[in-house]
């Protein structure tokens, strides 16, 4: 008998009152989920209608042309969110590869660090004249014996900032060295442009800071007014202490700087040596010094007279060679920084020297340069300036009459490179 007639000689088989019981069972379930999917299809049509009047006509055209392999949920009308598009992820090869670590190298950075270096060249006549009109073409400057490459040239008139550091000691049988000071600094106070910047600091065992930066010439000649001879408070000159502070106070101020030293040369009770001040004087920037030496005519007198020996103590074995050493002393810090040394001799002397110092600090010639030697050691570079004509020659001038005009080139013997900290 086929298959589908067994179910059916069962159910007649059966007893009436289970045949009947049967019956009511299978009507009863198919009420039920006849019940059941009419109320499923009704709320997913208030779900869609509600849906439809909140979204733009526009989204639903795009969920009802949506493929059915976009996945979301299913409805009468398509999926009814559509997943955003996965964001592919780059191909490795695409994908930068970082640097192999090496063992036992540790991690590090490289930086560049070019130095560059300015000099401040004064060209001037055996007169004191400066000489204009020179070219970039005309400079050539050597440092260690090495000829550099000038990358920025130019002729400069600008205002000084400088500091008047004066000698001012009491002095037992003279007051020449005092006086002088005073004419010295007076003399240079009325050079001065409204647009300079100018300090005032004096010494004897100590230094004393008589006036801060200022544009008011009135200020530092009131300061110089309460300088009067033989009322020093002591009669020790420690230069050397003195010139280091005043370097050490210059190198937070900005640009280029100018020493004014009116002095005799002398120091007696300094806590500091000779050579740390020069070591000083070598590692300075931007600061140039020029030196006053005062007494001179005084020095000149008592020399021919036989009177050396009471311009110094005691004690001192040769007092021509204590003061000859005071004038080496003197050029030096002049020579090192690219400035000059002045001996005058009499008042109009000091006006001299004080217009030949401004016409000279005034205008200059700034040349800069990267060095070929880049190693920051700390080590101290030599310079040297030379003038040259365009065939490398040393340059001739000339005057208006043809003959040669000898000249002197006013710049710094070197400077200290840099210290690179490990």
């Amino acid at each position: 008998m086929p298959k589908q007639f067994k179910s059916f000689r069962i159910f007649v088989s059966m007893p009436m009152f289970q045949r009947i019981f049967a019956m009511a069972l299978i009507l009863a379930l198919i009420l039920a989920l006849t019940t059941s999917l009419s109320w499923a299809q009704n709320q997913q049509g208030q779900s869609s209608g509600s849906q439809g009047s909140q979204q733009p006509s526009g989204q639903q055209q795009n969920q009802q042309n949506a493929p059915p392999e976009a996945g979301g949920p299913q409805g009468d009308i398509g999926p009814i969110a559509v997943p955003r598009k996965k964001v592919e992820e780059p191909k490795k090869e695409e994908t930068p590869k970082p640097p192999k670590k090496v063992e036992g190298m540790p991690d590090f950075s490289i930086r560049v660090n070019v130095p560059l270096v300015t000099l401040d060249v004064g060209v001037l006549t055996k007169d004191g004249m400066f000489v204009p009109g020179l070219k970039q073409e005309n400079f050539r400057v050597m440092e260690d014996g090495v000829p550099q490459t000038i990358s920025n040239f130019g002729q400069t008139q600008a205002p000084i900032t400088a500091v008047m550091l004066v000698e001012f000691a009491n002095n037992d049988f003279f007051y020449q060295f005092e006086y002088d000071s005073l004419v010295a600094s007076y003399t240079f106070v009325n050079g001065l442009k409204k647009d300079d910047w100018i300090a005032l600091v004096s010494y004897d065992i100590k230094e004393r800071i008589l006036q801060d930066f200022t544009q008011d010439k009135r200020a530092i000649a009131a300061s110089l007014s309460g300088l009067r001879p033989g009322m020093s408070m002591s009669r020790e000159t420690n230069l050397f202490d003195a010139l280091y502070d005043t370097l050490d106070r210059l190198e937070t101020v900005e640009g280029r700087k100018y020493i004014i030293l009116v002095s005799s040369g002398r120091d007696t009770f300094s806590k500091r040596t000779l050579d740390q001040i020069l070591k000083k004087v070598q590692a300075s920037k931007d600061i140039v010094i020029y030196s006053i030496g005062t007494g001179q005519a005084l020095r000149n007198w008592a020399e021919t007279h036989g009177y050396m020996q009471y311009l110094c103590d005691i004690t001192e074995f040769n007092c021509r060679m204590t003061f000859n050493q005071a004038d080496n002393q003197m050029q030096s810090f002049a020579r090192m920084t690219g400035g000059r040394f002045y001996a005058p001799l009499f008042e109009a002397s000091f006006r001299d020297a004080f217009a030949d110092i401004a016409n000279t600090i005034r205008n200059e010639y700034s040349i800069s340069y990267h060095p070929t030697n880049r190693t920051q050691d700390g080590s101290y570079r030599k310079l040297k300036v030379e003038l040259v004509d365009e065939t490398g020659h040393p340059l001739r001038m000339r005057n208006e009459k043809g003959k040669d005009v000898k000249y002197q080139i006013v710049a710094r013997e070197g400077y200290k490179a840099k210290q690179e900290v490990e």
